[in-house]
């Protein structure tokens, strides 16, 4: 009986490792703190993520959405120690290594502004692509 559920363990493992190996890694980070150390947190592990390889999309909601503003606050742009970076300059460095940076759907219109106010590569969510992307098997959710 044990070797019977040994070499079945086994085989399981044989057969599953090759398909954890395939995977591909997905990640969507979502900010929607107004702290500026967990907004610039979020940014460096995303950052991390992206450069292990992972297909990244980034959310950014309420006064998380703050950062991906042309004219942000000083809150997202002052730098922070030890490395004097800030979350918009490391939400640049995420955009220019691939990835995907929106703000939620109705950030903008809560603000009574259009697309426009946003710094280049940000874009608007749209829902039923974010509810996908969120429900994605492979995809895992950070969330901030």
């Amino acid at each position: 009986m044990l070797k019977t559920v040994l070499k079945a363990a086994t085989a399981a493992a044989f057969i599953a490792g090759p398909a954890v190996a395939e995977m591909e890694e997905k990640l969507v980070t979502v900010v929607t703190s107004e702290n500026p150390q967990t907004q610039l947190m979020s940014m460096v592990l995303t950052m991390q993520a992206l450069q292990k390889g992972a297909e990244v999309r980034i959310l950014l909601c309420g006064p998380g959405g703050d950062i991906a503003l042309d004219e942000a606050p000083e809150t997202a742009t002052a730098g922070q120690p030890p490395k004097d970076m800030s979350p918009q300059g490391l939400l640049k460095a995420a955009i220019s290594n691939g990835a995907t940076a929106e703000v939620c759907a109705i950030y903008l219109p809560g603000r009574g502004e259009g697309p426009e106010v946003l710094m280049d590569g940000v874009g608007v969510a749209q829902p039923p692509a974010m509810a996908d992307a969120l429900l994605d098997d492979g995809a895992a959710v950070w969330s901030f």
